[in-house]
């Protein structure tokens, strides 16, 4: 699952003759086999409610055993650069705040404010990931995004999620203080991983950073998702399925 087509940008082609559709809620989801992996393929489009009814659609009408969120993300953190991967070791909604009934952050009813993705399949993730990127490296390939002192890196950590597009300097600082250990911030991860903990489905998110979620995150966005968004994400996702057969 992603937001956005450009993030999944020939993984329906790969089904070839395999894939059938199936309309539901307003969305396409692409059924078939990808390196001999049974899977559906679907947008969610962006947003924590289209997340959120995407997912619920993939477990009650598809029996999905496992769901996996790929796409694009502002980095936080000072050590993350465009070009690099983050996989989520932990996901929360930094604009949740129902304060005083409940602590900030956390969800209601829950008594959490942080979901744990699958340990195997971010492990796997992480692992194609880094895999990927060294081969990006090693050929002289990588997008053109690598920094001029290191290569693309792929990381573990955690994810932010919110119903706001992070291009405001202001805005960026205060969710760098308020969650310093978030690596990036997207806007349908934490909704997708809710889902998944109240189904007891598994679940992992892998997100390729675009851009620095600050003053000029719309144009470079724009320029990374039209450009390269599709080679990090199916580049990955290719090898992570080839070893789910």
């Amino acid at each position: 699952m992603a937001a956005m087509p450009k993030e999944l940008e020939g993984l329906v082609t790969a089904m070839g003759d395999s894939v059938s559709i199936t309309r539901i809620a307003m969305r396409d989801f692409y059924v078939g086999e990808i390196a001999g992996c049974p899977c559906v393929v679907v947008l969610s489009r962006i947003g924590k409610v289209a997340a959120a009814a995407t997912t619920t659609v993939l477990i009650e009408t598809f029996k999905a055993t496992s769901i996996v969120f790929v796409g694009l993300a502002g980095g936080l953190h000072s050590s993350i650069r465009v070009g690099d991967i983050v996989v989520a070791s932990l996901l929360m909604q930094h604009d949740l705040d129902a304060r005083p009934l409940f602590a900030r952050y956390e969800v209601p009813m829950l008594g959490l404010s942080r979901f744990t993705p699958d340990a195997s399949l971010s492990a796997a993730l992480l692992s194609h990931a880094r895999a990927y990127l060294a081969e990006q490296s090693r050929s002289g390939s990588a997008h053109g995004v690598a920094s001029v002192d290191r290569p693309s890196t792929a990381h573990h950590g955690l994810i932010v999620t919110g119903d706001v597009f992070v291009s405001e300097p202001s805005r960026h600082r205060a969710i760098q203080q308020q969650l310093p250990d978030a690596l990036c911030v997207e806007m349908e991860g934490a909704a997708m991983a809710q889902v998944c903990f109240e189904f007891g489905v598994p679940f992992a998110v892998m997100r390729v950073i675009s851009d620095h979620a600050d003053h000029n995150a719309d144009v470079d966005l724009s320029d990374f998702l039209e450009k390269k968004a599709s080679l990090y994400t199916c580049g990955v996702l290719f090898k992570f399925l080839a070893t789910l057969r």
